[in-house]
């Protein structure tokens, strides 16, 4: 690998600027994350694209908001307009934890410092700068936009918040993935068309003012959904709204989405269809040099950086629909699998780097086994509206082999360089039950769960069964825990038949929506049961754009408008996430005093027994052997876990 100069990254400051022999730059670019130039980044992709368009970018990552704003103006202003993004996560979720505590790590940050990125960052970044720029558009994105593009609740504040284009006064709003809208933009833009009349572009929001014009399309259709207004007044209404914004942004063939803020008017333009696969190898072959800014050198590492160095995205998008997830709404319910060739590149450009021991550290995505996905029919698809392809079952249209992962793999593992290949993404476990997943060969399940138990994990394979009660299971759209059992009882097959002695591990989540205290209880008994002593463990936290923090905010499910009951209070959120360390002795009179004023003994009995072995154990480990593992349906002696009657 030839050593990288200075002018290799995208400039920061005027003096990089000028090494470019610059007199103007084109796009200015805000990020809140620290500037890491990785395609797993999206402000460097952002920056790349432009880059690759023949334009002139800089980059301002974490512009201090906190001084006299110099950040803002070093750079003087751009020809055509700035681009602000909060980061990679929104910075609420970056800034604080599920109890609104504040962190005090920020993995975007060198060495994991705080205090770097404003809370709610892109509109702090967007009305600075049309304060300090009134004529220069500004065009916010990335997930914290894509995600707040509506009327929203924001659980830090407690309240419901319009579209940030109304709270950042940004010029216009790009969500999901950038790569296509923003092509079109430029376009237009190069043809000399005011940023202002830009207003027919998919995958874009603007707000119109009181007056103006809606723009026509004849290949659209359009809905209203209910104002900001209502929303505010009427929970049932914003609940309801979210149905058709789900649904619209998962549709190949949407409608175009309005909705009145005060006077004015949000259009939200339909989503481009799915990436290619040249799309999105185009995408990921952009010159990066896959390292964070010089800059930081001496700041120390960059937490989220060092996670993914050594890892390769294979797809983008996820299926799954999962109602506390915000990835579908971000990237899109359907699969963009990079080419094979254009994977095999980027890890040989990996194998070559200096400090490479050669160890991948994961060959994934969103979801880990997804790869290569899609519909059988496309015209089946074109029509669909389904929030998710495998739930409550999996589609008769989906393609779900994972045939062309399993070779991956293997031809991941054939470089050279490359002693181990992990896989570090979540698997989605139930897609890899013969039981669940009827549209595929067990056979080709099988051989993709014993390549990866055998060649890709290390230690610990790790799931997401997320609870144990069907009816919180539904809500979720995940699918019943019975599969989990089905799961494991491979897991331990394959485990003992190679002699592994792997460890499972489940993460779970307490406080979702319709969960409560008995179904916790349910959760710790069952688990126990199967042997499981929980480390992986989290409460829920509302982010804008899922079901569930429609529900947790309105008390309605957005689909069929019934109520549904969350638990919202710091103590019944407290007493459900007890459940999850029943092992602990501050816990156990808590649980006792619990399950007897439920009347559940036969819970009791399961998770404190008067001779419990378990006892014996350190708090946080987890007692997991696979030398006797019986399945649980299997055993003579099995409790018996009964779901409360709803």
């Amino acid at each position: 690998m030839q050593e990288l100069k200075l002018s290799d990254w995208l400039p920061t400051t005027n003096k990089e600027v000028k090494i470019r022999g610059w007199q103007e730059l084109d796009v200015i670019l805000f990020s809140g994350d620290a500037y890491v130039d990785h395609p797993t980044f999206g402000p460097a992709v952002i920056g790349r694209l432009l880059e690759s368009f023949g334009l002139r970018v800089a980059i301002v990552p974490q512009p201090n908001v906190n001084d006299n704003l110099q950040d803002f103006v070093k750079l003087g202003k751009p020809r055509l307009f700035f681009g602000v993004t909060g980061g990679c996560m929104d910075p609420m979720i970056s800034n604080y934890n599920a109890n609104k505590k504040r962190r005090d790590k920020d993995a975007y940050t060198p060495n994991g410092e705080i205090g770097f990125r404003p809370d709610y960052a892109s509109t702090v970044y967007s009305n600075i700068l049309k304060e300090k720029w009134p004529d220069t558009p500004v065009l916010i994105g990335g997930i914290e936009g894509s995600l707040r593009r509506v009327t929203h609740y924001d659980y830090w504040s407690d309240k419901l918040m319009p579209t940030i284009l109304e709270s950042s006064k940004a010029d216009m709003l790009v969500y999901g993935m950038g790569e296509q809208p923003l092509r079109e933009i430029i376009r237009l833009l190069e043809k000399g068309v005011p940023f202002k009349s830009i207003n027919t572009v998919n995958q874009t929001a603007v707000l119109l003012n009181k007056g103006e014009e809606i723009p026509k399309n004849k290949n659209w259709e359009d809905v209203e959904i209910a104002s900001h207004e209502v929303c505010l007044k009427d929970k049932k209404a914003y609940a309801s709204n979210f149905k058709i914004i789900e649904q619209e942004s998962n549709k190949l063939a949407a409608r175009r989405i309005f909705q009145r803020v005060g006077d004015k008017m949000l259009m939200i333009n339909p989503p481009y269809p799915t990436m290619t696969e040249e799309e999105i190898d185009a995408s990921f072959d952009l010159p990066y040099t896959r390292l964070p800014h010089p800059k930081y050198n001496k700041r120390g590492p960059i937490p989220a950086f060092e996670m993914i160095k050594f890892s390769i995205n294979i797809h983008r998008g996820c299926f799954g629909g999962c109602s506390f997830c915000t990835i579908s709404a971000h990237q899109g319910k359907f699969i963009a699998s990079r080419s094979k060739e254009s994977i095999l590149r980027e890890v040989d450009t990996v194998a070559n780097m200096p400090d490479f021991k050669g160890y991948l550290s994961d060959i994934g995505g969103p979801s880990a086994n997804m790869y290569k996905m899609k519909g059988k029919i496309q015209s089946i698809c074109d029509k669909c509206v389904a929030p998710s392809c495998i739930s409550p079952v999996i589609c008769s249209n989906l393609d779900t082999s994972h045939k062309p992962l399993t070779e991956l793999y293997q031809a991941v593992d054939s470089h050279p360089k490359v002693k181990k290949s992990f896989i570090g993404s979540g698997i989605r476990h139930d897609m890899l039950v013969p039981e669940f997943n009827r549209n595929a060969d067990p056979k080709e399940l099988d051989d993709y769960t014993e390549e990866v138990m055998t060649k890709h994990v290390s230690g610990r394979l790790k799931v997401a069964p997320e609870h144990t009660s069907d009816p919180v299971l539904k809500l979720m759209r995940k699918p019943s825990f019975s599969y989990f059992h089905k799961f494991k009882e491979r897991f331990d097959k394959i485990n003992i038949k190679n002699k592994l002695n792997l460890q499972l591990i489940p993460y779970f989540i307490s406080n979702h929506p319709a969960c409560e205290v008995e179904d916790m209880a349910n959760l710790a008994a069952e688990t126990k049961d199967m042997g499981f002593q929980l480390e992986q463990v989290q409460g829920f936290t509302p982010t804008p754009m899922t079901v569930a923090t429609v529900i947790y905010y309105s008390g309605y499910h957005p689909y069929t408008l019934k109520k549904v009951k969350t638990p919202k209070t710091r103590k019944e959120k407290d007493e459900q996430h007890r459940f999850f360390f029943w092992y602990k002795d501050e816990n156990k009179a808590w649980i006792k005093n619990t399950l007897n004023k439920l009347g559940r003994h036969d819970l009791l009995k399961v998770l404190l027994p008067e001779n419990d072995s378990w006892r014996k154990n350190k708090p946080g480990k987890t007692k997991h052997t696979f030398d006797d593992a019986v399945p649980f349906n299997q055993r003579k002696n099995k409790a018996k876990f009964k779901p409360k009657k709803k």
